[in-house]
């Protein structure tokens, strides 16, 4: 198991739950904007959100955002920044950035080279140390440290069974950011404020990278397939890796990062990392729907068209839900097409609905904990049903009187 790493609030590690986050593309500078999209990250699940810090103009603002997070939206997610080149010149200057971020984040490949290397990552260090900060070292492939892999290679062309490419590259990524990890703690950074990650792009990579840091170190690890595209390419790829570590028990904080369509909701990427842990039975975030896939048997649209109204009325309803209604994020609703496997699936449910299939007036039996309890029918059937299901919650998640 992996120490536990405290990130503002946010406990990562330790057999603590999975911690999900994300990353704002904003232009930092701009306070405003910075802050209404964390705001809209952290309400839609996002644990600890990054934001670039990448030239004075954008440090500057950070204490801002966080002001403006606190007085205009009610929203204390802890804020992660995001150094590279020039993070000791900007902690340095901007303490009171140091002191608002949550976390840093420094890519050991992108402060500079040789003996400045190692000052300039000195200086951070120094920063997190001064400042109570964690520090999450962050590897990636695309920015992979070129003195270190060299040598990597050299050593390797000598062997008389060299290793692949891949495989030095792998090391080289591991090696990179272990290294680091013990650098800071001879600096004095204390073991349990350092969170690693390794970051590459393709599949099998990162699942043998993270396979091989949670072998030879206990430190929190951040999962992330990096650059894994758009819609559902990279959906899928991002969920594929994750989960193949994640059910091995490897992991404590994840991103998806996805490419949003131009202009398209940020968002996008929270949903996906809640999705995969609850999918996982790793964590509850909102009420389940179990709807069929839809056959010939089900030709109608009224099954689907009652899934897709129920899936979205749970989702507007949650922010309520979640605070006066302890436990709902673990309720389950069917909403099924036919008969074939319609009755089960309901039954199985805390409320279900089965329709009955094509060619039929619906006329659609409701289960609750596993009992028909009514008949639905009729050009209101999904109010009806949404009702049930609104009263359901009303009557099994609403808090004991005096025990809230």
């Amino acid at each position: 198991m992996s120490v536990r790493c405290m990130v503002g609030g946010v406990a990562v590690g330790g057999g603590a739950p999975v911690v999900v986050q994300s990353m704002t593309n904003t232009d930092t500078k701009d306070a405003a904007s910075t802050a209404q999209q964390v705001a809209e990250l952290a309400r839609a699940g996002s644990e600890i959100v990054r934001i670039t810090v990448n030239n004075r103009e954008a440090a500057a603002q950070v204490p801002e955002i966080v002001a403006r997070l606190r007085d205009d939206y009610d929203v204390h997610v802890p804020l992660v920044g995001d150094f590279h080149y020039n993070g000791h010149t900007l902690l340095r200057e901007f303490p009171d950035t140091a002191d608002a971020l949550a976390k840093f984040r420094i890519n050991p490949g992108n402060v500079g080279r040789g003996a400045r290397h190692d000052s300039n990552f000195a200086t951070m260090i120094e920063a997190a140390i001064e400042h109570d900060k964690p520090v999450r070292i962050g590897v990636n492939a695309g920015s992979l440290d070129p003195e270190l892999m060299d040598a990597l290679m050299e050593a390797n062309a000598r062997l008389a069974n060299p290793r692949s490419g891949s495989d030095v590259l792998r090391e080289a990524m591991v090696r990179s950011a272990l290294d680091s990890a013990e650098a800071a703690e001879e600096i004095g950074l204390a073991h349990d404020k350092i969170v690693v990650s390794c970051k590459v792009s393709r599949l099998p990579d990162m699942v043998a990278v993270y396979r091989d840091l949670a072998a030879r170190s206990d430190y929190p690890l951040h999962l992330g397939l990096t650059e894994a595209g758009m819609g559902a390419k990279g959906i899928i790829a991002t969920t594929a890796a994750l989960s193949v570590l994640l059910e091995a028990g490897i992991g404590d904080t994840i991103r998806a990062s996805l490419t949003p369509e131009p202009g398209g909701d940020r968002t996008i990427e929270v949903l996906a990392c809640l999705d995969i842990l609850q999918s996982l039975g790793l964590r509850s975030f909102r009420p389940e729907v179990t709807a069929c896939p839809g056959c010939g048997r089900t030709t109608s649209s009224v099954f689907q068209e009652l899934a897709q109204t129920i899936q979205a009325r749970l989702d507007e309803r949650m922010p309520v839900w979640r605070e006066e209604y302890p436990g709902v994020e673990g309720l389950h609703v069917a909403v099924m097409g036919c008969i074939v496997n319609g009755p089960g699936e309901s039954r199985a449910a805390n409320i279900g609905i089965s329709l009955p299939g094509t060619g039929e007036e619906p006329r659609a039996p409701v289960y609750v904990d596993g009992e028909k309890v009514t008949t639905l029918e009729g050009p209101n059937l999904a109010g009806d049903f949404i009702a049930m299901v609104e009263k359901y919650v009303d009557d099994n998640y609403r808090p004991v009187k005096g025990t809230a």
